[in-house]
């Protein structure tokens, strides 16, 4: 890693994507329901619900290209695995 990769800044979807593989990689796994499908500008959105400890949360993501090749599994209504961050549950991913 040069002095120069160490200043240079990353894009928006760089830093979206670490953070989506990191929680794949080293997040806990709890049980979620997909709330409900919206197609935007950006892609297809799913809204979730999941509980941790008895907190329940509400969270949105933006699918993955694999992800919308599925789309059966990520319907309104559908169970579906959500990895979070232990130490800040409201950071989660639907797997």
């Amino acid at each position: 890693m040069g002095l120069l990769d160490f200043f240079k800044r990353k894009s928006a979807e760089e830093l979206e994507r670490e953070r989506r593989e990191k929680l794949l990689r080293q997040g806990r796994i709890a049980d979620g329901t997909i709330l409900d499908c919206q197609l935007t500008d950006q892609g297809e959105v799913v809204y979730y619900t999941y509980s941790v400890h008895g907190a329940d949360f509400e969270s949105s993501q933006l699918l993955t290209e694999f992800q919308r090749q599925q789309r059966a599994k990520y319907a309104p209504g559908a169970h579906v695995g959500i990895r979070f961050d232990p130490r800040q549950h409201g950071n989660s991913v639907v797997e």
